[in-house]
């Protein structure tokens, strides 16, 4: 394992940190297959990962606990913990100590050695700073229940400065960072920024939900001319790890196998690393990907559940795979025999809760009548069907 120095902290953290929102599941994201994920994230951790993640609301509550479970038998003192406030939740002051004290609960510990304000927008992040969240938590590190603050992202990139500049004593800011997402959210130029600033910078979606893993064959053709011949995944990390601002990338694991083959790229890591003509095939791949994506949906589920039962990154998966991979004929045939009508697009009431939650900023409720229309009704895809300010198409 590569280790890098943690901002301006005296900590040197694993380039791979283990994230825990996609852990295995059985059928439904809310049901953990707990004797695997525990296994997965020992076995990580016996392999030099020390700095794990989750936060309050993955897998319907359920990751914190089984996180929890995992660090028993020792494994707690060889990681830093990091989990989130859900900012978004919070309607009282008082929710800030109900939030962090049932998580410590589900955590089986005394403390949180990184404390996150979750999914930080310029909007919740002023709504929780004007509800007194800094003073709270600058309290709540002097009784030790909290060891440092930082803040997960997802706006623009003059949003994500004002938030860096809006407190002195962040330690880590974290930010949907890989190479299609270069001007995206806070973007390099944020990156850089924040690493300018001392702050830790911690990488979620390197892989953007896995879909860099498993790229069109379009892309894929790409990565085949390269000289050296790495997975897709590996490409991807290694963009990241490359970049010396970066301080370590999580990874949302799902299988021992997505474990041992991370494990095997973050050993061969590191600052300034990759040669020219490998940047030179990243980029060529980049505009290929880019000129394939429909929805920029990562699959995060941060929109579910959807109050009338669809399901929403479902309906993008099928959309983008049909489009994009120029997979069709599979794409109409998962939409038209889905086990459940209430699942599909069609569905869609358009009340708009879950653009609310969405860190891309789809206008989910604008999209879902075109994917009826493509998968459903058998249209042909136009681009112009697009809704302005999709989120997506890039």
């Amino acid at each position: 394992m590569q280790y890098r120095r943690f901002g301006k902290l005296d900590f040197m953290v694993s380039a791979l940190g283990f994230g825990c929102m996609r852990l295995p599941t059985l059928g439904d994201q809310t049901r953990i297959d707990e004797p695997l994920a525990i296994q997965m994230i020992r076995h990580g951790i016996d392999n030099g990962i020390n700095y794990v993640d989750t936060a309050y609301p993955y897998h319907g509550g359920n990751s914190e606990r089984v996180l929890g479970q995992a660090l028993l038998g020792g494994y707690r003192q060889k990681v830093k913990l990091a989990t989130k406030l859900p900012v978004p939740q919070v309607k009282q002051y008082a929710d800030f100590d109900r939030f962090l004290n049932e998580q410590l609960v589900r955590l089986q510990t005394d403390h949180i050695d990184f404390y996150l304000l979750h999914g930080l927008s310029r909007r919740t992040w002023e709504f929780a700073r004007d509800l007194g969240v800094i003073g709270w938590a600058e309290g709540a590190m002097r009784d030790g229940r909290i060891g440092h603050l930082g803040f997960s992202f997802h706006d623009d990139n003059s949003a994500f400065k004002y938030i860096v500049d809006g407190y002195d004593n962040w330690a880590l800011s974290q930010v949907q960072y890989n190479y299609v997402d270069q001007t995206y959210q806070a973007g390099t130029e944020g990156v850089h920024y924040a690493a300018s600033k001392g702050l830790a910078v911690v990488v979620m979606e390197p892989l953007m939900g896995g879909n860099l893993a498993r790229p069109a064959d379009e892309v894929k053709a790409v990565f085949d001319r390269a000289q050296r011949k790495r997975t897709a995944a590996d490409w991807a990390l290694q963009w990241v790890w490359n970049q010396p601002e970066i301080t370590l990338a999580l990874s949302g694991m799902s299988t021992m196998r997505h474990v041992e083959e991370n494990l095997a790229s973050a050993d061969r890591s590191g600052g300034n690393t990759l040669a020219d003509d490998d940047l030179e095939f990243i980029e060529a791949a980049r505009k290929v990907h880019a000129a394939l994506v429909v929805v920029h949906c990562t699959e995060c589920r941060y929109c579910m559940p959807c109050p009338n039962g669809l399901d929403i990154p479902l309906n993008f998966q099928w959309l983008n795979r049909a489009v994009g991979l120029r997979q069709m004929f599979h794409s109409r045939y998962a939409y038209r025999n889905a086990h459940a009508a209430s699942q599909l697009a069609s569905a869609c009431i358009a009340c708009r809760e879950c653009e609310e939650k969405c860190p891309q900023h789809i206008p989910i409720s604008d999209w879902m009548p075109i994917v009826d229309n493509v998968l459903g009704k058998g249209a042909d895809y136009d681009p112009k069907m697009a809704p302005v300010g999709n989120g997506g198409s890039i």
